[in-house]
Order: structure tokens, then C-alpha cells, then sequence
């Protein structure tokens, strides 16, 4: 009996610990005014797994130790993955948390390997690069896209990280402004596989991938699926991209 009330009393301890943390957490984003909306409760675009457990990874669950340690490695960069979404407000910020420690490489900008990269469309239809989430650590970030300009409503487009991972990603706006996914598409994606230039080496910025320009242009969701030099098309990964239904490979 003294072990189930030892084991009980850690239960209540901890329950209380995440109560009081979940409090903390929520009482600090109020303080300064904004809500925070988790990128989750919206639709992640260039998934090609979507009900796969692992939420930011390009591979579902059941790949691992199928595929190579390298590309299994590689596919929790978030590279291809964005997010769509309307919002009134007239300030807009962005937490992420990153998986890897290196926020650059020697011949890659930390705002491609890990930062965040927003899109604004135009009246006439068109994505605008509007600013861009650099990393400044390892591994929580926030940034400010843009503050105290006119509310009103637009579309935006966030690119995710091209050689780095996320656990989490949070959209902050002010208390008073709303904030919506944008519709999604119904047409068929269009699915890359390659090397590291279709993952998205070197790019300044995630939005400036080959595939995320291509995505622009052609207004069709892409699902990346670059592997720095381990596209190799072993039969694993063959049979991996045939359980996908894309428009085009």
C-alpha cells in the first residue's frame, strides 16, 4: 500500500507541475498582448504523409530502419513543408523550436538551414516576400514579421526550415485579431525527389528553394523530398513515393 500511495503522490505532484507550467506559459503570452495558435491546428502543406504520427517529419513512422540512416536522418528537415493562412492583424510574430544544434553551415545561410520565411499575396494574386525568422539560437527563436501596420485581412504563406527540424512552431497575433487557415486545395500535389539541390541547398531563405519558387508560380502544393546526397532511389524509397497519389512525380 505505501508503494500506491508513493506512486499516487508522484501522479498528483506531477499533474499539479504541468498544471502550474501550462499557467505559467499562457499567463506570459497574455501578458504582452498576443495569442499564440500553434501552426498544428491549421493545415501544414507538403506533407506527404499527413496522419503520420511524427507531425514535421517528411517520412512517416514506418521508414525508419527501411530506409538509410541518412535519409531517415534528412527527413526530419522540414524542408517543402509551409503553412497557409488569413489573419487581420496588424502585428504578427512566430516562436519555433529547432531539432539541430547547427543554425548555418560555412556556405549556407542560417535564414535558409533553420529560419522561418513569410509571403504576403498581393491583390493581384501573386506571393510577395514580406520577412524572414532568423535563428539567432539553439534551439528556441522568436522573431517579429511585421508590427503596427493597417489591420486588414491577407493571405500568407510560411516556409519552414530547408536543413533543419522543428518540434513546434506558434503564430502570435493580438488578442483582438483573428487568424484562419486558408482554404485547402483540392488538385493534386506535385511530388519532387532528388539530392541536395532539391532539398533546397543553398538557398538564402526557405521560400527561395527551387521547388517553394516553383510552388509560386505553378499554385500547386509540393511535397519535397530531397535528401542531401542520398537520393539514390533504393527500392525502400521507391516503395515509400509509390504510396503517394501526386498529380506528377
Amino acid at each position: 500500500m505505501s508503494n500506491s500511495r508513493c506512486f499516487i503522490c508522484r501522479l498528483v505532484v506531477l499533474s499539479q507541475l504541468c498544471f502550474f507550467v501550462h499557467t505559467l506559459l499562457f499567463a506570459q503570452g497574455q501578458a504582452d498582448g498576443f495569442k499564440w495558435i500553434d501552426v498544428k491546428e491549421l493545415h501544414v502543406q507538403g506533407r506527404g504523409w499527413p496522419t503520420d504520427a511524427d507531425f514535421f517529419r517528411r517520412l512517416p513512422a514506418k521508414a525508419e530502419g527501411r530506409v538509410t540512416p541518412s535519409v531517415w536522418r534528412l527527413s526530419q528537415h522540414t524542408s517543402g513543408m509551409y503553412v497557409r493562412f488569413t489573419t487581420d492583424a496588424p502585428s504578427l510574430k512566430v516562436k519555433w523550436s529547432l531539432t539541430g544544434e547547427n543554425l548555418a553551415m560555412p556556405h549556407f545561410a542560417a535564414t535558409g538551414v533553420s529560419g522561418v520565411d513569410l509571403y504576403v499575396k498581393t491583390e493581384g494574386g501573386d506571393w510577395h516576400w514580406l520577412a524572414v525568422g532568423q535563428p539567432t539560437k539553439f534551439p528556441e527563436n522568436e522573431s517579429t514579421f511585421f508590427d503596427e501596420v493597417e489591420a486588414k485581412e491577407r493571405e500568407y504563406m510560411l516556409y519552414l526550415p530547408l536543413y533543419n527540424g522543428i518540434t513546434s512552431l506558434l503564430l502570435g497575433v493580438p488578442e483582438d485579431a483573428h487568424l484562419a487557415p486558408s482554404p485547402v486545395e483540392e488538385q493534386k500535389p506535385i511530388v519532387f525527389y532528388g539530392t541536395s539541390i532539391t532539398q533546397g541547398g543553398c538557398a538564402s531563405r526557405a521560400g527561395m528553394s527551387t521547388t517553394a519558387i516553383l510552388g509560386r508560380n505553378l499554385r500547386r502544393e509540393i511535397i519535397n523530398l530531397g535528401f542531401s546526397g542520398s537520393g539514390k532511389m533504393e527500392p525502400e524509397m521507391a516503395y515509400l513515393l509509390a504510396e503517394l497519389d501526386p498529380e506528377l512525380f
